[in-house]
């Protein structure tokens, strides 16, 4: 995809076009404050579409419907946020080492 049409999927999304949306890392860099005024945008311009959010910090990924946990490459998880922890594998100690639950 050239810088255009990124730029142009880009300003669709958030104009409300658009049935799949692609968040990479999209709250990596910023403070807290301003990643919480970023979710809640993304909130609403996630609703009615298909996303992936690729994420480091797990807040951009606990409400969604479902969550692919990758290590070295491979899937090693899927479910939702709630399943994940209940299962205590990979993901519970990426959530437990980022909120020292």
């Amino acid at each position: 995809m050239s810088r255009a049409e990124k730029r142009r999927s880009g300003t669709q999304a958030f104009q409300g076009r658009g049935r799949l949306l692609i968040l990479d890392k999209a709250t990596s860099n910023v403070d807290t404050r301003t990643e919480m005024l970023l979710q809640k945008a993304m909130d609403k311009l996630m609703r009615g579409r298909t996303c992936f959010a690729i994420a480091h910090g797990l807040s951009a990924v606990v409400d969604a419907d479902r969550i692919l946990v990758i290590n070295d490459g491979q899937i090693v998880e899927t479910g939702t946020h709630r399943s994940l922890l209940e299962q205590k594998c990979f993901y519970y100690r990426l959530y437990t080492s980022q909120y020292a639950v």
